[in-house]
């Protein structure tokens, strides 16, 4: 009996890396195009982007998802009903938790990119434009290459926070590898073993990751230097 329980938690791990790699995209376009605003000197887009990652960064996460999963819901359709529509909008556990990390991590990522948008020495851009470089060329041949370089350390950080928070969904009724390790732990009496499991799943996933990244800015770094010389 223990050993479909032991299958049951593990296949549901799948969702738990559905739910991370969804929100992690997110993630990194809102981030992308904050930190982007808040570097272009725009009085008006700092003024947008200022609150978002203060509140995003300040309130719990677990409060942020509870309010996107019962509030907003309600709240778009009241603005719905007030404009003549009759559709009920609900969100799905799923899409709580992609909505809410995808929105908190974005945050965190505009900070990053911040950082690593800040560090580029701006002679390097002027001296790009001075080539007759478009803002789109400039970006993607001088700036992109540098950022990726300098934001992985802080990136690597972010998606490894990201992957533990998204246990919280299950709170919410999602059934990742939390909510049926919690499950299995009460339906066989044996919390340890299948928190034990899940706890292993997560450690597992973040290895992995720090391997894989850390691989990918050594590498990177190397094409970098070779196309240098």
């Amino acid at each position: 009996m223990s050993s479909d329980y032991f299958f049951m938690v593990l296949d549901a791990g799948w969702v738990t890396i559905q739910l991370a790699l969804l929100a992690l995209l997110l993630a990194v376009v809102l981030g992308l195009l904050c930190a982007l605003g808040k570097q272009s000197g725009n009085r008006w887009l700092n003024y947008m982007i200022a609150p978002y990652t203060l509140l995003a960064r300040g309130i719990p996460d677990l409060v942020l998802m509870l309010l996107v999963f019962y509030s907003l819901p309600a709240l778009l359709n009241n603005i719905i009903g007030q404009l003549g529509g009759g559709h009920h909008l609900e969100f799905s556990p799923f899409m709580a938790g992609f909505i809410t990390l995808g929105l908190i991590f974005g945050a965190y990522m505009t900070e990053t990119f911040r950082y690593a948008l800040m560090n580029i020495p701006y002679g390097e851009i002027e001296a790009a434009h001075a080539f007759g470089f478009s803002p789109f060329k400039t970006f993607c041949r001088i700036i992109l290459p540098q950022m990726i370089r300098l934001a992985l350390p802080g990136f690597t950080n972010n998606w490894l926070v990201l992957v533990k928070a998204t246990a919280l969904a299950s709170l919410l009724g999602l059934e990742d590898i939390m909510f049926r390790a919690k499950g299995a732990a009460e339906s066989t009496g044996q919390p340890f073993t299948f928190y034990l499991l899940a706890g292993g799943f997560y450690l597992a996933i973040t290895l992995l990751s720090v391997l894989m990244l850390t691989w990918l800015g050594q590498r990177y770094a190397l094409v970098v230097r070779e196309a240098g010389q």
